[in-house]
């Protein structure tokens, strides 16, 4: 499957070969970084010398910009390795984590249902989905936001399974006889100690916070995820006050591994501003001294007023777009992002179409978005932690959008939950496919279910990817894969 998505995400990666979309933000923010370590502005025809691969035009003065700096390290990455001249040296890094992310994703689904067949379908669908395919051939911020949102969730899978196996162990080593613990041993059960995954995952949750602001949501979802795992685990293993025990032994190093780590990551990524003399508001503190809060380092004191500054920004961002769409209208795809289109010649018809769209495959997101009510049954009705765990991600990357109705946003930003929405999908097929007690001919049937859905969404994909992918086709070719008049 990472085969599959490398090629789908590098091969033609330089088409167009022009700055799209927000690209005219990040890459040349990206570029700046590697001259100075921070932002800096440029002329207002910037662009056409960029495009024409003529980056120095850069001004000396600071920009102001509201969006955290790693994704445009990451971004700089690959700008460094393939030089700033070239599409495909500004877009490899995006194209490398987007290819990472679908073998991440299979592993991650295979660790959750047993399967490798399930984990397989999910790195199939991730990696031919067009929503994810075309955030992998671009140089925005999200892309890398959901992989380390992802990571951080594979983390603490494994941190799930390592500190099951620890309450295992340490109960059995103090059974009797009659191998259960003594009565004093189950009141609480044992202390689990120092937890690396979990270290781990505070670690790449601080990076996507490091990446955009909103990865704030999945460090308190997964934080409270994780102790509820914690807890389950207590429960089931017959100790007699789990819920005490979990949030007193458990909750205090789960966050002291998550939030204060997270917190020292993201720091560390503003490492570019805090060496810096001449980044924004990088002396602010000096210029404005204070009694209250004197006490603070001057690097820091600047940081928070620059916080303060930018989080004003978000609050009142609400300016209209033409592809603007509303977090009601993700999962139905209401309103697809265009991020590049043009009327070129040579495709052999009157009129010809070139699109870079931000549409995500029918068959998969529609899928999904059903796929969320069985969930929900499962969770509620059977218990699963699956669903549960499945329903934090999506919940933690989607609802807090609707807190923010009059603030402009896009489809595109539900890349950072797409992840957990194919799992939400491959959870569904798990189910076609019957349990490990099923009968043969339940299975086949299940397997053919299964193939016949997997065959017809790579066909969809391959139905739409020259709208994906900057491909020159006859104009009326674009129309017809234009379903909704609101993707127009």
């Amino acid at each position: 499957m990472a085969v599959l998505a490398g090629i789908l995400r590098f091969v033609r990666l330089d088409e167009p070969g022009s700055l799209v979309f927000d690209e005219t933000y990040y890459v040349k923010d990206a570029y700046s970084m590697l001259q100075s370590g921070y932002e800096r502005e440029w002329p207002e025809d910037a662009n056409d010398s960029f495009n024409a691969g003529n980056p120095g035009v850069l001004l000396d003065s600071p920009d102001y910009v509201v969006h955290p700096p790693l994704g445009k390290w990451m971004i700089a990455a690959g700008m460094l390795l393939f030089g700033s001249d070239n599409a495909f040296g500004w877009r490899f890094s995006a194209a490398a984590i987007g290819t990472l992310s679908v073998l991440l994703l299979a592993l991650v689904a295979q660790r959750m249902f047993g399967s490798a067949l399930l984990g397989a379908a999910a790195g199939l669908l991730l990696a031919v989905d067009g929503h994810h395919l075309v955030e992998s051939r671009t140089s925005l911020l999200d892309i890398f936001l959901s992989f380390w949102l992802l990571a951080a969730f594979a983390a603490l899978l494994l941190d799930r399974d390592d500190g099951r196996r620890r309450l295992a162990a340490r109960l059995s080593a103090t059974a009797g006889d009659d191998g259960i613990p003594p009565p004093a041993r189950l009141a609480y059960g044992p202390f689990l100690g120092f937890r690396a995954w979990r270290l781990v995952a505070g670690l790449c949750l601080g990076l996507a916070l490091g990446t955009k602001w909103s990865a704030l949501p999945f460090i308190a979802a997964f934080g409270l995820l994780t102790v509820a795992w914690d807890l389950s685990s207590r429960r089931i293993a017959g100790v007699h006050h789990w819920f005490r025990a979990g949030v007193l032994k458990d909750g205090p190093l789960a966050f002291a591994c998550i939030v204060p780590v997270a917190l020292l990551t993201y720091l560390a990524t503003w490492t570019g501003w805090f060496l810096s003399r001449d980044a924004y508001d990088r002396t602010w503190a000096e210029r404005n001294p204070s009694e209250q809060w004197g006490w603070l380092p001057d690097g820091l004191r600047s940081l928070a007023e620059y916080h303060r500054s930018a989080f004003s920004f978000h609050q009142g961002l609400g300016t209209d777009h033409p592809y603007e769409a509303s977090a009601w209208t993700w999962l139905v795809m209401g309103r697809p992002t265009s991020f590049f289109y043009e009327k070129p010649s040579g495709c052999g018809a009157d009129a010809c179409s070139q699109a870079v769209t931000v549409l995500g495959n029918p068959l998969i997101w529609w899928g999904a978005a059903l796929s969320l009510l069985v969930l929900l049954f499962c969770w509620l009705g059977r218990r699963d932690w699956r669903a549960a765990a499945i329903l934090t991600g999506v919940a933690a990357g989607y609802l807090p959008w609707f807190l923010y109705p009059e603030r402009t946003t896009f489809y595109f930003y539900a890349v950072s939950f797409e992840p957990f929405l194919v799992l939400a999908l491959v959870y569904c097929l798990g189910l076609l496919l019957g349990g490990p007690d099923a009968d043969g001919a339940r299975r086949r049937r299940g397997i053919v279910l299964v193939g016949v859905f997997l065959a017809a969404a790579v066909a969809l994909s391959a139905y739409f990817l020259p709208i994906w992918t900057a491909e020159v086709i006859p104009y009326d070719q674009w129309r017809m894969r234009m379903w909704l008049r609101s993707w127009i």
